[in-house]
């Protein structure tokens, strides 16, 4: 995972990622990682606020839900990981692996700034999370999404995740994927 990325195949395409890319394991308390969680957070809570109720994330809501992501959230060695991109060095994207019990670990805070998007980066921090669930001895990942995040599901479905039943009862998941790993 740390250095340059390889070049990773994806049914129907390779990517072979510009000398720019790379992603490596980064404590969740680090600037960076703090401030890549705010950028997710903010765009995934104003993006569920604008929808339902017309208005952006009460600011102190926000900064308590970034308080909270200090605790990591399972992101941690020896059970979890988080894993920032960076784009020409700088910090671009994050996703986090987390184990779950029965074989499986959990995908989540999957995010590319918006100036970074477009560029192949998402499929290689989910396929950095992917190598990482599979090191802490996972066979299947697991993840939720909401319905309004609809690139997110179609990345995860162009990346051979498929839809399942519930696997949580997590107040914002709609949608249910896994893969094996």
């Amino acid at each position: 995972m740390a250095g340059r990325c390889r070049a990773v195949r994806i049914p129907g395409m390779t990517l072979r990622p510009a000398a720019a890319w790379s992603v490596a394991p980064e404590e969740v308390t680090s600037a960076d990682a703090v401030a890549l969680w705010r950028e997710y957070y903010t765009e995934v809570s104003d993006r569920w606020y604008l929808l339902h109720e017309g208005r952006r994330t009460d600011p102190e809501e926000l900064e308590r839900e970034i308080a909270a992501a200090g605790s990591g959230h399972g992101l941690r060695p020896p059970g979890g990981a988080l894993l920032v991109a960076r784009y020409d060095g700088a910090p671009a994207g994050t996703a986090g692996v987390r184990l779950a019990g029965d074989g499986a670990a959990e995908l989540t805070r999957v995010f590319l700034l918006p100036a970074h998007r477009g560029r192949g980066g998402a499929a290689l921090l989910v396929a950095a999370a992917e190598e990482a669930a599979r090191e802490l001895g996972a066979r299947r990942m697991i993840l939720d999404t909401r319905s309004d995040l609809v690139e997110a599901r179609a990345l995860y479905a162009r990346l051979g995740y498929r839809e399942t039943p519930p696997h949580n009862d997590g107040v914002y998941a709609e949608h249910w994927f896994a893969k094996d790993l």
